[in-house]
């Protein structure tokens, strides 16, 4: 942990000051620069507080037992070697967060925090993504990895899992950012996958005291982080409802690129991706169409250039077009219901198609 410019004392006051009641990022700087340190901003009057328009409640607590237990409950949790905290004005904090006028004033991290500076693509989308989907993000992330660049996500379920997840497989590296404390992960289904994070090399990370617990208004606070880090968002699979549009209006309005991943117009997941498409963003079908954009980071070259490897069958022709039940395969395909099960049957067991919801999908290869 780089904290050498930072003593002791400011080190707590700063921890001290994250903790205080309605006291977010804006505030926090807004303090910060009224008194030059946090140790000053606690030692100064309350009325001096109330002038920088902050609430009476943030003066009140600044000497609550609880914002001192959890300081020093966190200068114990940063004893471990694998613990750390990014503090806004230092050398070690990633320089794409810092754009942001609401960055996270300090951010705790459980594993290397070095790869927080190294290119990075967000992949998000829906907790509740359909097997095709879950796939392709499968696919889409083991290539990203594989091309030098670190997978950032939520560590959700469904679309944020299976990205982190496919990065470790390939020996990349990925960074899951939480909605919660570290010491409180959400949801709990992840915490192999967040542990095998931290000891392979990647990192899991946070804005809020390490013992916050899973409050709804907090994960789509964090959407901005996974969006600032990145250099682009890239989202799979998503409702209009789904929290992952956030998470790519963020990433627009910080500059970021957006990229949305097209789906059959019958399915419910791909309708947000379809309307970020018609609001702007690039729309995905290759890994290549997010690299054309960003050849100035690739560290690697990619040994394909398409996920989705030709098919000669003409029934996974016919999938790749649009997910379609059996009945409308032998409408198209002019085959019989028999013939056509029994081929579907083998290219199922084969890993070609599969069926999902009555209707039948073609995985990527």
């Amino acid at each position: 942990m780089s904290l050498s410019e930072i003593s002791p004392a400011e080190l707590e006051a700063r921890l001290r000051l994250h903790r205080l009641p309605e006291v977010g990022p804006r505030r926090y700087y807004t303090l910060f620069s009224a008194f030059g340190s946090a140790s000053s901003a606690l030692s100064a009057p309350a009325s001096a507080w109330q002038a920088l328009g902050l609430p009476t409640a943030c003066a009140q607590a600044r000497r609550s037992p609880q914002v001192r237990d959890g300081a020093s409950a966190a200068l114990r949790w940063l004893e471990r070697s694998s613990h750390h905290v990014l503090l806004h004005d230092q050398a070690d904090y990633p320089a794409l967060l810092s754009e942001l006028s609401d960055a996270p004033p300090l951010l705790f991290v459980a594993g290397d925090p070095t790869i927080l500076e190294k290119p990075q693509l967000a992949m998000v989308g829906s907790r509740r993504a359909s097997r095709p989907g879950l796939d392709t993000t499968a696919a889409f992330s083991r290539s990203l990895a594989a091309a030098g660049f670190v997978i950032t996500s939520g560590l959700a379920l469904g679309v944020d899992g299976a990205a982190h997840q496919a990065a470790l497989e390939v020996g990349g590296q990925t960074v899951g950012v939480l909605g919660t404390g570290l010491q409180k992960l959400y949801p709990q289904r992840h915490r192999a996958l967040a542990d095998a994070m931290i000891a392979s090399g990647s990192a899991v990370v946070s804005e809020f005291p390490l013992d916050a617990g899973p409050l709804p208004a907090n994960f789509p606070r964090r959407n901005r982080i996974i969006s600032g880090l990145s250099l682009g968002v890239l989202v799979v699979e998503a409702s209009v409802a789904s929290g992952s549009l956030i998470t790519a209006r963020l990433a627009a309005e910080q500059g970021r690129e957006v990229y949305a991943m097209p789906g059959s117009i019958h399915h419910p997941g791909a309708r947000g991706c379809h309307q970020l498409i018609r609001d702007g963003a690039t729309l995905v079908e290759t890994v290549e169409h997010i690299l054309e954009g960003l050849r100035g980071w690739r560290s690697m070259s990619l040994s394909t250039t398409d996920l989705f490897t030709p098919s000669c069958h003409p029934l996974v022709q016919l999938l790749q077009a649009a997910p379609q039940t059996s009945e409308a395969l032998v409408n198209a395909s002019g085959w019989d219901l028999p013939r056509l099960l029994a081929a579907m049957t083998e290219l199922e067991l084969a890993g070609h198609v599969v069926l999902e919801g009555g209707r039948w999908f073609a995985r990527p290869s």
